[in-house]
């Protein structure tokens, strides 16, 4: 069994630590809340606000929130401040731990900020004294510890095969689809491609529920009926090539269509422009 720390033990932290212990595993979670680290402790967690490594055969989870928006993109501060407490703990180990990056990051974050930052401050080089992998979550908040435990897949990515093959072994009982990658770039953008096309798919059908709305129909029976009757709902390979505009008789023509109909209709629909916008740019590229 590895030993695990886990440094921010909220939603995500937690739920990974539960789970892993779950496993047998013999997990600490590091918060610097106190009154989140009482919480913890009061539910059965070896909780602590003060961050040690273990030795061994040994893991450190980092999973610490990463605000983000669009005039500044992710703020990094947090997580760099948390890099550099780690860097500094694993000067101080002569253990060989894999640490694991579970927040949300821009891509190239692993190789450009997560592994500069930890070599700096331990003193140590990774891939050498230390592994370092990304392993993005795709948990529910309200169901996080059952999704950890039961995940239907699971993405792991690291440049240094010894950590992969360590990260594989640790979340293989999980079962669950798992696919391991040798370049961390795309495990960072797959999370966060997987939350914009969630965020994209609830857009669209609010569109379509206004324009339901307006024309007094039944917006539920539209959309569980094209749930089903529309490739891109059930056929997980349709339309994911990327590379080429969709085209043919009856898309085009569709997607105007129902454009003009909102226009006439006064409900306007931002996605579904947006989609001609992206097809035309990508019509223009090829």
């Amino acid at each position: 069994m590895a030993s695990v720390v886990v440094v921010g033990a909220g939603v995500v932290g937690a739920a990974t630590g539960h789970g892993l212990s779950h496993h047998g595993h013999e997990v600490t979670l590091v918060d610097t809340n106190p009154a989140r680290v009482q919480t913890l402790r009061q539910q059965g967690f070896n909780a602590t606000s003060v961050l040690t490594l273990g030795t061994g055969d040994s893991f450190v989870f980092v999973a610490i929130p990463t605000p983000a928006d669009e005039g500044t993109g992710y703020d990094l501060s947090t997580l760099v401040t948390c890099l550099e407490a780690v860097g500094k703990a694993l000067s101080l180990t002569t253990a060989r731990p894999t640490l694991v990056v579970r927040s949300t990051v821009p891509p190239r974050t692993t190789d450009e900020v997560v592994v500069p930052v930890l070599e700096r401050c331990s003193g140590k080089v990774a891939g050498r004294d230390f592994g370092v992998a990304y392993a993005p979550e795709f948990l529910r908040e309200a169901s996080a510890a059952q999704d950890f435990l039961a995940p239907w897949i699971t993405v792991l990515a690291s440049r240094y095969p010894e950590s992969l093959d360590r990260l594989t072994e640790l979340f293989l009982p999980f079962g669950g689809e798992l696919r391991a990658f040798d370049n961390p770039v795309v495990a960072e953008l797959i999370k966060i491609a997987h939350n914009a096309f969630n965020a994209t798919k609830i857009s669209f059908w609010n569109d379509m529920w206004r324009l339901c709305q307006e024309l007094e129909v039944d917006a539920e029976a539209v959309s569980t009926t094209v749930a089903r009757s529309a490739e891109g709902s059930f056929n997980p390979a349709y339309g994911i090539r990327g590379g080429s505009p969709y085209e043919g008789g009856c898309l085009p023509k569709d997607l105007e269509g129902l454009l003009a109909f909102g226009r006439s209709v006064d409900v306007d629909l931002p996605v579904i422009r947006g989609v001609r916008i992206a097809n035309q740019m990508v019509a223009e590229a090829t």
